[in-house]
């Protein structure tokens, strides 16, 4: 029997909500993702061509799919928002999980008589099976909740961001964030990143010099192992540190092989 419908929250007077994701090969967290958004009334994934079961397992739990070559994250949020038939949208990643007093607190403020439009959540964020509490991701947050009639992203290429036309609130209950898959899955995430913020570097017409190589990356490490106390969180707060630091290297290098049109 598909979740989708197994509603944990009955409420008539709630306003009908339908539950966002974009997707590439996510098999394993599928139907953990669609578990924890069973009472959104409309759940609908854009996939960009995944190779694995995304699809068919989301197919089987009653999550409506849709397919769109991947350009850019806001280009893909965007057109998820304008397929959505409801106008409270819930936009979490897949390894993203509602817990049931987040899901309780989304369901009071959406049926709520409110100026707000959209909501931040704040972001428990688990890296090699610890939860990260320093780093700066103790106060990672990003807007997950809104109204598609006043809000939309920004067109940001990557670390895309809800532009709101209205007020914006703060939820009081976390999600809980499991991005960490496997080290390469990682890696290769922040591989993707950093590619697209070259290209948005690149369209700017920004060029990279030897601050950018050797100053910027350093400092992303010091502020996030020391400024913001990542050296609390053991060894994986100095891999964190260590991997995104590089991460700002690969975007210069990126963004330097692209003028001199090095593949």
């Amino acid at each position: 029997m598909p979740l989708l419908h197994t509603n944990r929250s009955q409420n008539n007077l709630k306003p009908k909500i339908t539950a966002l994701a974009i997707t590439l090969n996510e098999e394993e967290n599928v139907k953990r993702y669609v578990e924890s958004l069973s009472f959104a009334d409309e759940i609908i994934f854009v996939d960009s061509f995944s190779t694995d079961k995304t699809v068919e397992l989301a197919e089987s739990l009653g999550v409506k799919v849709l397919k769109r070559e991947f350009d850019n994250f806001s280009n893909q949020r965007n057109f998820a928002i304008s397929q959505a038939k409801n106008d409270w949208i819930l936009f979490f990643d897949l390894d993203e999980i509602v817990t049931p007093e987040l899901e309780a607190e989304i369901i009071s403020v959406t049926s709520s008589q409110t100026d707000f439009v959209a909501y931040f959540v704040k972001r428990n964020f688990h890296f090699l099976g610890k939860h990260i509490k320093y780093g700066g991701w103790q106060s990672d947050k990003a807007v997950r909740v809104f109204n598609k009639n006043h809000c939309k992203y920004n067109g940001n290429l990557v670390h895309e961001v809800i532009a709101a036309n209205g007020k914006v609130g703060y939820l009081k209950e976390r999600v809980n964030h499991f991005s960490y898959k496997s080290f390469d899955n990682y890696n290769n995430k922040l591989n993707l990143y950093s590619k697209l913020q070259a290209e948005s570097l690149y369209a700017k017409n920004k060029r990279p010099g030897g601050y950018h190589f050797f100053i910027r990356p350093k400092y992303r490490f010091f502020w996030q192992y020391i400024y913001r106390l990542g050296f609390l969180d053991g060894k994986e707060g100095f891999i964190l540190a260590y991997v995104h630091a590089f991460s700002v290297f690969k975007r210069y290098l990126q963004l330097w092989m692209m003028y001199r049109k090095i593949e």
